[in-house]
């Protein structure tokens, strides 16, 4: 119990560390969908969506492109100071621009955050104690975050997966909080207390195209039990697993009877670890797949533009 205080202490005091730091790739809520690269070539009549543009400036709207041309182009000065500028294009360890299709965007969908992600060749911010605060915090206490506890917790509810916890309003609430401590303190376990103690460094580091399916499958699968040392090198997962078993541990002091056996315990300990595995499926292929519908985006305003050329006569833009 004395352990579980001090873990919800800490919970609460690490926020005022990140308002004090600034968290890498700071997050930013969008209400668009976050896409990664697509060839300029498939776009030949639109130059609107460079290969290096930040996908948080994009939108799957056909008339976006130009809408937010002209938006720009007339808005006046009293209004331009309301208008936010885009994220700066992520240089790689060489100073050069990463492709979209390598690119780790702040928020999944605009939305799930993945904060916990390094882009393709990015030179990414040495991992620290400090660091590692700012990002668990940002990790933990997203507003996404309590989004899902409370789809978690009222799946729970319905399910009477803790029949001693309730149903109901009560119930809702007794899982609720469980549930919050579950996620907060295995986040700082495995992102913050953790990794500092050991200098593990538990970002995930995508493969990213170019390496076979299979491969990067078992990529993802490993990365459960191999994260990296502060030097670079690979070392055994101890701080990720480890914060799984702790939480697992420790939960066993706030949930009632009967939910803390050895084999409840290890039951919740694998459906974790199947989650990282989820998750970072999602992280490794995720730009794959929105490449994908980049180029189809930009293959239908190519045709459209041809199409509108072709009806009044006039020859389409020249490819920049």
């Amino acid at each position: 119990m004395r352990f579980t205080l001090a873990v919800l202490s800490l919970c609460l005091a690490l926020p005022s560390l990140a308002q004090s730091a600034s968290l890498p790739d700071a997050p930013e809520p969008s209400p668009t969908l976050l896409v990664a690269s697509s060839s300029p070539e498939a776009a030949p009549y639109s130059s609107s969506i460079s290969l290096y543009t930040d996908p948080k400036g994009f939108s799957f709207d056909p008339s976006a492109d130009q809408s937010s041309t002209d938006a720009q182009a007339s808005t006046s000065p009293n209004t331009s100071r309301h208008h936010k500028a885009p994220r700066a294009t992520p240089l790689d360890a060489q100073g050069n621009p990463i492709p979209l299709d390598r690119q780790q965007p702040d928020r999944i969908l605009g939305f799930i955050p993945n904060f916990r992600s390094v882009s393709v060749g990015a030179n990414a911010p040495p991992p620290n104690w400090k660091n590692n605060a700012v990002i668990a915090t940002h990790q933990a206490l997203d507003y996404s975050s309590f989004f899902f506890l409370g789809l978690t917790s009222i799946t729970a509810e319905g399910f009477d997966e803790h029949p001693l916890l309730g149903k109901g309003p009560a119930g809702f609430y007794a899982y609720s909080w469980r549930g919050f401590i579950d996620k907060t303190d295995g986040t700082f376990l495995s992102a913050f207390l953790l990794p500092s103690l050991l200098h593990e460094d538990t970002r995930y580091y995508p493969l990213g195209d170019g390496h076979s399916i299979p491969k990067r499958i078992l990529y993802v699968i490993d990365r459960q039990a191999i994260a990296r040392n502060y030097a670079g090198n690979p070392t055994f997962n101890f701080a990720s697993l480890g914060g799984k078993a702790i939480t697992q541990y420790v939960s066993q002091y706030y949930y009632p009877y009967g939910s803390s056996s050895f084999d409840v315990l290890t039951e919740k300990f694998g459906y974790s670890v199947m989650r990282d595995v989820g998750f970072s499926a999602i992280r490794e292929f995720y730009p794959d797949v929105a490449a994908h519908y980049v180029r189809k985006h930009h293959e239908k305003l190519a045709r459209e533009a041809a199409r509108d050329a072709h009806s009044t006569g006039t020859p389409p833009p020249a490819k920049p």
